[in-house]
This record gives structure tokens, C-alpha cells and sequence, in this order.
């Protein structure tokens, strides 16, 4: 029982010597810088732009000539169009569905 005694004050006084030299293995960051740099110069302002104030007795801006509007048939009444056509032309059902996305597509 002495020598069990004996061997954890060994082991004690080993462990305290051990102990300060983990600590000492850290590294301290050092000092902190007294003054910090100056900050960036600040981004210019957007330049301001006055909108043109309209005059009334200026003459009207001519107007654009509108274009005629194709009317064009929605993609629907295509497909359905198309599908038709190709039961008509006798088309297998996966021939008929490669002509009526190629057809409805134009």
C-alpha cells in the first residue's frame, strides 16, 4: 500500500511539471497595433441628371407608324392542326408526334 502511495506522488509531481510546459507551447498573439489605418476615401457621387422639362408650345413628337400585327394562331390550335395532318398522311404515332412539334414549332 506504501508503494501504491509512492508511486502517485510520483506521478502527481510529474503531472505538475508537465502541466506549465503545455501552457507554454501556446503561442500569444502579441501586442495589438496602436493606430488603425485610415479608411478608404469615399466613392464619388452619382452625377444628377435633370430630366428635360417638356415645353408647351413645342410641336408634338411625330408619332411611329405601328407595324401590322401578324395574327398568329396559338400554339394549341397549331398542335391540333398538325395532328390532324399527320393522321391524314397515315403517320405511325411516334412519326405523327416528330411532324407535329416540328410543324407547330414554325
Amino acid at each position: 500500500m506504501h508503494a501504491m502511495k509512492r508511486i502517485a506522488s510520483v506521478l502527481l509531481v510529474f503531472a505538475l511539471i508537465a502541466a506549465p510546459g503545455a501552457a507554454l507551447a501556446q503561442l500569444s498573439p502579441g501586442p495589438l497595433p496602436t493606430t488603425l489605418p485610415p479608411p478608404p476615401p469615399p466613392p464619388p457621387p452619382p452625377p444628377v441628371v435633370v430630366p428635360a422639362v417638356p415645353q408647351l408650345d413645342a410641336p408634338q413628337p411625330t408619332p411611329r407608324a405601328q407595324l401590322p400585327t401578324r395574327s398568329r394562331r396559338s400554339f394549341g390550335d397549331r398542335v391540333v392542326d398538325c395532328l390532324s395532318d399527320g393522321n391524314a398522311a397515315q403517320l405511325s404515332p411516334n412519326d405523327r408526334a416528330a411532324y407535329s412539334r416540328a410543324c407547330a414549332n414554325q
